[in-house]
């Protein structure tokens, strides 16, 4: 098993990509530390990894804040005592609309939604990492910042991510502290459980985000959307020992699309 007797961190594990890669890791002998402010579905998420014979904690924390991602620390060296693997998968488009069109608090939203969880979780790992002189940090970055449609300050968000992987990497390059990226694509995301906007759309946001998945779907080289379990596999080999010569690395996981 790739990841026997190690502890990994996986944020947004409540549903699509992070729950994908949660259940990954755990069947393959991670003890998973699954965190998500939707604290009921992460709940069903642990008692899934359990009942297959796993070890999993839920933290309920909100990642957009310093005192989440310090929580969440805590909440995993009280688990196992270390943190091995570290995923920080927690952003995600909230509107998809033309730049001029979002208000000043919807372009907020977008950054701290996308780009502060990345950066305080790292910015919490990273210390426990380098005293154990090993772990794997894996971002979550998205193809979007190559020229995507409707989503400017989503990708401004997750060219920060992409941009501190790398900066990241070179720091700690002499740490035994690894840290990449994936980048997934349009992913079939039938498996949701909390909508990342709940309120009602209007006709121009329908028509915007129709355009916008119909032009995604035509550039994609493999010419379908992607599985939550297809990014999981990315980021689970990038985890593991078996990638130990590879850091600072923004991987597209997305059909063809470059990140």
């Amino acid at each position: 098993m790739r990841f026997k007797d190690k502890t990994a961190i996986i944020t947004g594990a409540a549903q699509g990509v992070g729950k994908a890669t949660a259940l990954r890791m755990a069947a393959e002998g991670a003890s998973v530390v699954l965190v998500d402010r939707a604290i009921e579905h992460c709940e069903r998420v642990r008692e899934y990894v359990e009942k297959n014979g796993g070890h999993a904690v839920c933290v309920q924390a909100d990642l957009e804040t310093h005192a989440g991602a310090v929580e969440m620390v805590r909440s995993a060296i009280a688990f196992r005592g270390r943190i091995d693997i570290s995923v920080h998968n927690v952003g995600g488009t909230i509107w998809m609309k033309p730049f001029w069109e979002y208000h000043p608090d919807e372009i907020q939203k977008e950054i701290s939604r996308s780009l502060w969880p990345a950066l305080w979780c790292c910015r919490e790992v990273i210390p426990v990492m380098r005293s154990q002189g090993v772990g794997s940090i894996i971002n979550v970055g998205s193809p979007v910042t190559r020229g995507g449609l409707y989503r400017v300050p989503y990708a401004a968000a997750k060219g920060g991510v992409h941009a501190m992987t790398v900066c990241m990497a070179n720091e700690l390059g002499d740490s035994g502290v690894r840290v990449n990226c994936v980048a997934p694509g349009a992913l079939d995301n039938a498996d949701r459980v909390v909508p990342r906007n709940p309120n009602p759309l209007s006709d121009s946001e329908r028509g915007w985000i129709k355009d916008m998945y119909s032009r995604t779907v035509e550039e994609i080289p493999l010419h379908r959307l992607g599985q939550a379990q297809e990014v999981a596999a990315a980021i689970c080999f990038l985890a593991a020992d078996e990638a130990s010569y590879i850091t600072g690395q923004v991987i597209s996981a997305a059909g063809g699309i470059t990140a």
